[in-house]
């Protein structure tokens, strides 16, 4: 057995991965998450295990043990870590040079209050983690941010209590997916919607986007910076036209895109020939 696949959901994404496994006949196996366990000391059958655990805790955890087995896991535990924190995300965007639009951290609602003050109004408040746009608040002036603000610190958790503001980015009502597998942008596509989130789960319709190369390199870059080797990069435009990356998700969902492709790239068939390519060198 040389793959597996870990994922407590099925969806269409990950049909179209185990399709492609058949497709190529190659032996694989589907780990449910939910009742997968590891011992300490263990070794797994499989040398290399597909990530597409949709719970972060678990997809991380789950990195880590299988890590800590002897398997080499797409995406890391390390790339799945960074890319499930909005914060981490940032920090290494930024750090790697990569425009994104101006974030900052309040370690309390009320700093977070202050920090505004100086980003600037619109704004928008986000979990540190988070999928689909859950959770994710318009600010567009201080009334509305103590009102959100005060429901922030009222949360149980003490992390959730930690909070990322970013400013507003005045986006052509649409943002961009780029779909990025073994350091090359495959595929690309504009996600419109009539609402200011632009999540294919709230409604949002795909369309391709042209893969330029500056484009294309952005993205790239984008995984790179937090070490992911399949990963969805969001990315924005402002008014100037100038592109900007929200953040990068490691489990990335990609059934609008590829609907969007056609017959023209199969995304899964690219995934999966990057897995086969990390047999090979694991094995060599």
């Amino acid at each position: 057995m040389t793959f597996a696949v870990l994922a407590s959901r099925v969806r269409s994404s990950e049909k179209r991965i185990f399709e492609a496994f058949d497709r190529r006949g190659l032996s694989y196996r589907h780990v449910d998450s939910r009742e997968w366990w590891h011992q300490l000391g263990d070794r797994v059958p499989h040398p290399v295990v597909l990530n597409r655990e949709i719970g972060l805790a678990r997809a991380t955890y789950g990195a880590h043990a299988l890590e800590a087995a002897g398997a080499t896991v797409v995406n890391s535990a390390r790339a799945t870590e960074l890319c499930g924190d909005k914060w981490r995300t940032s920090a290494a965007l930024t750090e790697a040079g990569i425009p994104t639009p101006r974030t900052a951290l309040g370690l309390t609602p009320e700093a977070a209050l202050t920090a505004l003050e100086t980003l600037g109004y619109p704004a928008v408040v986000k979990p540190l983690n988070g999928s689909w746009g859950r959770l994710v608040s318009a600010l567009p002036d201080r009334r509305t941010a103590e009102t959100v603000l005060e429901y922030v610190a009222a949360l149980p958790s003490p992390q959730a209590r930690i909070v990322y503001v970013q400013e507003w980015i005045a986006k052509p009502g649409r943002d961009i997916r780029a779909i990025v597998v073994g350091g090359e942008a495959v595929a690309a596509s504009y996600r419109r919607s009539e609402q200011w989130r632009t999540n294919v789960a709230r409604g949002a319709v795909s369309e391709l986007c042209p893969l330029t190369p500056e484009l294309a390199k952005l993205a790239v870059m984008a995984a790179q910076a937090v070490e992911a080797e399949i990963a969805g990069v969001d990315l924005i435009e402002d008014e100037t036209g100038a592109v900007h990356v929200l953040e990068v998700n490691h489990g990335v969902e990609f059934s609008g895109l590829q609907e969007a492709l056609g017959d023209k790239v199969s995304v899964a068939d690219r995934i999966v020939g990057h897995l086969l390519e990390k047999s090979r060198s694991c094995s060599g």
